[in-house]
């Protein structure tokens, strides 16, 4: 009656949920149970200062351009610029016009002559100068 306590009996039932006491292991990492959800889309919000709206582009460009060099999951064609009392009034920064086997342009926005694909010597498209 001695081993009929309670922690011998919850190690043995763990025993032999995990498969142990018929030999043959159980796998410790499985399929999850239910379905995963899709990824979703996010926004990140960097405030910084400026003296005009030109400035304010530039900066925003650098730190866009930046943080993709760093992270290359960054949707840098979603990139935009707002005043931080009129977020609602965001205005793209980059170009993101379609090109060719699904390229998108990753010029400044309202940039002049051809579009260009992301990477060093990156495809150009559309009419130049």
């Amino acid at each position: 009656m001695r081993d009929n306590r309670p922690p011998y009996w919850r190690q043995r039932q763990a025993v032999e949920a995990l498969g142990a006491a018929r030999g043959t292991p159980a796998p410790l990492i499985t399929a999850p149970g239910r379905p995963t959800r899709p990824d979703r889309f996010f926004t990140v919000h960097l405030g910084f200062t400026a003296p005009d709206l030109l400035s304010a582009r530039e900066f925003a460009v650098g730190y866009a351009e930046a943080l993709s060099l760093l992270r290359a999951e960054l949707a840098l064609g979603a990139s935009a610029l707002s005043p931080a009392d009129a977020w609602q009034q965001a205005e793209r920064l980059f170009c993101g016009a379609g090109g060719p086997d699904g390229d998108r342009c990753v010029d400044v926005a309202g940039h002049p002559g051809f579009h260009h694909a992301p990477g060093p010597g990156g495809l150009g498209w559309g009419g130049g100068d």
